[in-house]
């Protein structure tokens, strides 16, 4: 199964951001919907906000578990939701949450896919840009590789 799927990208049109909260729990809610995670993963989510924000510039935030959540981790998966207003992320802006959950340390190569894209500011564009699902897809269909 591909990590990164059309049915696992969600894109929000209205200007009414969520909180920070709300955006990691939809993202962990499309990794459950998929299998990749158990009902136990979003906890571990907050989790690891407390220790370490997830904010990795270019309007890009990646939640994911602590260490200690790996049994709640059943297949490495992709969420993507691209917000229309940002979210206020510790003091940054993000308009692009990525959840993110790695079997065997594999989110490890996931997560250096992703950084590729976003370290790419026409690819952020890009992103910002994609009218749809597919388009999306077809901007991070690396990850899949």
């Amino acid at each position: 199964m591909p990590v990164l799927q059309e049915s696992q990208i969600r894109i929000h049109t209205e200007d009414a951001a969520p909180t920070k909260s709300e955006a990691m729990k939809e993202a962990a809610a499309i990794l459950q919907e998929v299998g990749a995670v158990t009902a136990d993963y979003y906890p571990a989510m907050l989790e690891r906000e407390k220790s370490v924000s997830t904010y990795m510039g270019n309007y890009l935030a990646i939640p994911h578990g602590t260490n200690d959540a790996k049994d709640a981790i059943k297949a490495s998966a992709l969420s993507f939701v691209r917000y229309a207003t940002p979210i206020d992320w510790d003091g940054n802006d993000v308009r692009f949450v990525v959840g993110i959950a790695g079997v065997n340390n594999e989110h490890l190569d996931i997560l250096s896919k992703i950084a590729i894209v976003f370290s790419d500011e026409d690819q952020v564009q890009a992103l910002t840009d994609a009218p749809d699902v597919a388009a999306i897809l077809a901007i991070l269909g690396e990850v899949n590789e």
